[in-house]
């Protein structure tokens, strides 16, 4: 016999068990496979940790709406939820006259998406708060702050399963098919080797970098609807010693990402990340000899970076739509455009996505009917 839920979520990464804890609030009976031993083993565990404030996208798109919605929800979450989270702030830094202008328009985007709050600061001001920066110029963005990424993933997770929730770790989706009630989906089991068969009305795809693979394992699913993508590993070097800096700095965006800027995690630790390395399968080994690049990025805003200070640290890696360098949108693809009824899949969830994650849940439930 198939045994029979209202939705299945695949993914137990952020967004996945936002989603989950959001569909179960609202009354439904959920089930959400993942592959891995535990929650977050993916690209919600190797991040920066930081709470965006949405300036740099584009005005109008998913990642710029959701984004401000996700600060906001997140913020308040952490708050009534006691997890750990500080409002540091960040700047943003142009270290010659040619990046002045950039800030501008970062600025102007930023307003655009509803960011009031940013301040333009001349090089000498930058520099009176953070006296071992150097830039010409720089924003400052008192809305962007870091908190335990973790602590929210067991808080969702624990949310999730009061209200009847059940996570199955080591359940990979090996493909499902589309009928008339539902999808019927073939699970594996990775302690046994065997499998079973669920059936379910709602399907939510929440796989991160497995989002693509998984929607070509959806028998019924058109594969016009399903997007090309990359994947983009991003190489996090911390710093040995005592913080210079009390805020993130970053430099003005690159081309594929926002540069490699120094974040701080809530012990005080310094980092500096990510660099955008295109590669062909899941690797989380960081190459030592990348530091030599990191350096030469970092002593344009820090120059009193001491050599031998930089440590790999840890990897993360970005689920990217299209081709290196394009700056896409997130897709989360409902009924309406691929035509199955129940079918939500979540495209292209890199950055601001963790920031995102509440509000990724809300979109997916409105996809539902459910908002």
């Amino acid at each position: 016999m198939t045994e029979r839920v209202e939705c299945v979520v695949v993914g137990a990464g952020v967004v996945g068990l936002a989603v989950a804890r959001r569909l179960a609030q609202a009354g439904l009976e959920v089930v959400v496979l993942e592959a891995e031993r535990g929650i977050g083993a993916g690209t919600s565990s190797r991040n920066s940790e930081v709470i965006h404030a949405g300036i740099y996208y584009e005005p109008g798109s998913l990642k710029a709406r959701l984004c401000i919605a996700g600060k906001l929800a997140l913020y308040a979450y952490c708050a009534s939820h006691g997890i750990a989270h500080r409002r540091l702030g960040k700047l943003i830094v142009a270290t010659g006259a040619e990046e002045e202008a950039t800030l501008d328009l970062l600025a102007a985007r930023a307003r655009a998406n509803g960011v009031e709050d940013l301040e333009r600061l001349s090089g000498a001001e930058a520099q009176a708060l953070e006296p071992a920066l150097r830039c010409t110029g720089a924003l400052l963005s008192p809305s962007t702050g870091i908190f335990d990424s973790h602590g929210l993933m067991l808080s969702c997770q624990g949310e999730a399963e009061d209200r009847g929730a059940v996570i199955a770790f080591g359940s990979p989706l090996l493909a499902a098919h589309a009928g008339r009630d539902g999808f019927v989906l073939e699970v594996g089991d990775s302690d046994s080797g065997d499998g079973s068969r669920l059936a379910c009305r709602r399907l939510i795809n929440a796989a991160g970098h497995g989002a693509i693979a998984l929607a070509r394992r959806i028998e019924g699913l058109a594969a016009e609807h399903i997007p090309a993508s990359h994947l983009l590993k991003g190489n996090y070097f911390s710093l040995t010693g005592a913080a210079p800096f009390r805020r993130l700095v970053y430099p003005v965006p690159v081309p594929g990402g926002a540069g490699t800027h120094l974040t701080l995690d809530l012990a005080g630790q310094v980092r500096f990340g990510p660099d955008t390395e295109l590669i062909d399968r899941l690797d989380y080994q960081v190459d030592p000899g990348r530091a030599a690049s990191f350096y030469a990025d970092i002593r344009r805003y820090y120059p009193g970076l001491p050599e031998g200070a930089l440590q790999p640290a840890y990897a993360g890696i970005r689920p990217r739509l299209g081709k290196p360098g394009d700056a896409l949108d997130f897709i989360v693809q409902g009924p309406q455009t691929h035509g199955l009824p129940g079918l939500v899949n979540l495209f292209g969830i890199e950055s601001p996505g963790l920031t995102s994650s509440l509000a990724l849940a809300d979109e997916v439930a409105r996809l539902q009917g459910l908002a």
